[in-house]
């Protein structure tokens, strides 16, 4: 679909005063300045992000009480369970606690539940089960904070119940012996964007520290604790939370815990997904390797071998396990490519997909594991919410269906309006989950798309790129990448920038990158300037990008490609148009508005990693 570009004005004499006053470069200070960020104090932590940084554990709402329970009953040799969630955030939240609670000799277990049979998470029967089984303590991460009626039963069955969870939670909290939550109501804590494994983090450092008796843990959980923050920057982007404030600064050390990980299985799969070769990790890193691997294994009802991936001690079975997963990758790849296929056909066949404000498409067949990723796939190419359930093939269930809102509406509300029709709903603004009876399909669809239209209005939905910079490619160079790269890691709320070129002309046919058709590399140039594009999963342009005769306007990021040493950068194609440059009003940035040279050159030092633990 068609997006507008929005592409933020040049403000020169602005930028040469935060330039000024926050002592950066001139580029930096041109994006900042696009992203409201003004505030010199503000600019430095940002970019330092130093781990100081991080609050003291025990400020997180409730951590006090769930650490002293459980640290508790860890010396009181109680059977712990960790009970978790199958996405990648909650596999590294339970990694990160049963490593801490084995090294603190406790009784633990782990269970997670299975995303088919028991859906997200505490699940009264599998409690159940557990109290049955002898377990004493359950305590959640990454889930458990809207789990009222399962609380109940712990209660009544003689289970301890200790929540650490950062969803969104209902008008009654669960009753249970203690809660950790960022946002839990009678607290004021600063930053409420944390994920699971970020949670899960805190809590961990928090019993470190009553095991070692002061602020200050010993060797050997520090070197837990490091490789932990490894997991946390995993679970921090691959649960798309915001990479500001806290978040930036697990994912900015977590990223260097990496390279250097003592953790064998982890090691073991990002020598698979070949990251361990790698100069210097990036967020993009776990966003598009390791984060789908993890979340593969959950989606396809393995998510319990993940978790003993992250913490097995077993040199083999470390190596098993990473083969495994790698494999399971591979399958959830070729049933998303499948059923995004077909859902881009039932798209063609049964809606005006440009005036249509939002698809709900579902058929029999479909693998309720990998529908998520192909709805939001589906919403931010067509930027209108998608659902897509994939219903029972003899009917004798209810289909499960996923929801994304491409940031168009509040989907939890919609779904509220529509929760007649369903049997259940549940997630939040941006993305959702539920379950219908195939009956009830057609008038669900059409109460879903009047609740759309309720939100939105009656217009037809525009897509829009907000891009920061307006350049010549000539300005493209290395300096400018590695000053851009001092904004990293990138993620939610701190995305990597985006450019623009005007009259830029392909200087040979786009060919296909990988098996199916679904990227491709074009190599670009403007005057003298030449580089290398990649466009990942916008196969479906080669074609029309070989018939264009005239010059390219292009919206790209920026980035480096390190191979075999050898540094260059590459555009990361976002969106491509036939050139309107004649009939641009914004004027192209020239001489010293994009210099490179480097402000601060020890700006991206900080203080070793194991000094602030």
């Amino acid at each position: 679909m068609a997006k507008r570009w929005k592409i933020i004005p040049h403000d020169g004499k602005g930028i040469e005063e935060l330039s000024q006053r926050a002592n950066v470069s001139p580029l930096i200070a041109k994006i900042l300045l696009a992203r409201g960020v003004v505030d010199p104090t503000h600019i430095a932590s940002f970019l330092e992000a130093k781990l100081d940084q991080l609050r003291d554990p025990e400020s997180l709402p409730g951590l006090t009480q769930v650490a002293d329970r459980l640290y508790e009953a860890v010396q009181q040799k109680k059977n712990i369970v960790i009970y978790g969630d199958y996405d990648a955030d909650g596999m590294t939240s339970s990694a990160i606690l049963l490593r801490c609670l084995k090294i603190l000799n406790a009784n633990v277990t782990y269970f997670v539940p299975n995303r088919f049979e028991e859906g997200y998470g505490l699940n009264s029967e599998a409690l159940r089960t557990l109290k049955q089984r002898g377990k004493e303590v359950v305590v959640t991460v990454d889930c458990g904070i809207a789990s009222v009626k399962e609380a109940e039963v712990c209660r009544e069955i003689g289970l301890e119940l200790l929540i650490t969870d950062h969803h969104q939670f209902g008008e009654q909290l669960p009753q249970c012996a203690a809660i950790t939550h960022p946002a839990l109501p009678g607290y004021d804590y600063p930053f409420t964007g944390l994920c699971g494994a970020g949670v899960a983090f805190k809590l961990a450092w928090a019993l470190c520290q009553r095991h070692s008796g002061s602020r200050r843990v010993t060797p050997e959980l520090k070197q837990f604790l490091l490789d932990a923050m490894g997991l946390a920057a995993i679970g921090t982007v691959a649960d798309v939370v915001p990479l500001i404030d806290e978040n930036r600064v697990l994912v900015k050390h977590g990223l260097r815990s990496l390279q250097q990980t003592k953790l064998i299985g982890l090691k073991a799969l990002m020598k698979l997904a070949q990251l361990s070769e790698k100069p210097k990790l990036s967020s993009e890193d776990i966003g598009f390797s390791l984060a789908p691997r993890l979340n593969a294994a959950g989606r396809l009802g393995q998510a319990q071998l993940a978790i003993e991936l992250l913490s097995t001690e077993d040199e083999a079975r470390s190596e098993a396990l990473a083969d495994y997963i790698h494999q399971l990758n591979g399958t959830r790849e070729t049933l998303e490519r499948s059923i995004y296929l077909a859902a881009q056909k039932q798209i063609k066949e049964v809606y005006d997909a440009e005036n249509d404000p939002a698809f709900v498409l579902a058929a029999p067949g479909w693998h309720p594991g990998v529908i998520g990723i192909v709805a939001g796939k589906l919403a931010e190419k067509y930027h209108k919410p998608v659902i897509v359930i994939a219903l029972d093939q003899v009917g004798s269930k209810p289909g499960t269906g996923s929801a994304r809102s491409a940031g168009i509406i509040d989907l939890h509300a919609a779904l509220q309006e529509c929760r007649e029709l369903l049997v259940t709903c549940g997630g939040h603004a941006a993305a959702a989950g539920l379950k219908i009876e195939e009956a009830n399909l057609a008038a669900f669809r059409e109460a879903f798309i009047e609740q759309v239209l309720i939100q939105t209005g009656q217009g037809p939905l525009e897509g829009e790129l907000v891009v920061d910079i307006e350049a010549p490619l000539v300005q493209v160079t290395l300096g400018m990448v590695e000053q851009i790269d001092m904004l990293a890691p990138f993620g939610q709320a701190n995305t990597r920038p985006l450019l623009c070129a005007t009259g830029v002309f392909l200087s040979a046919p786009p060919k296909y990158l990988g098996s199916g058709e679904r990227h491709f590399a074009a190599h670009f140039q403007q005057h003298q300037s030449k580089f290398r594009a990649v466009a990942w999963g916008q196969g479906e342009w080669v074609e029309q990008l070989a018939q264009v005769q005239g010059p390219l306007d292009i919206v790209f990021r920026p980035a480096i490609n390190d191979y075999n040493g050898f540094r260059s950068v590459e555009l990361q194609l976002v969106d491509w148009r036939h050139s309107q440059a004649s009939q641009s009003p914004q004027a192209v940035l020239k001489g010293p508005h994009l210099q490179t040279q480097a402000v601060r050159p020890g700006l991206a030092k900080s203080e070793a990693v194991e000094d602030s633990l």
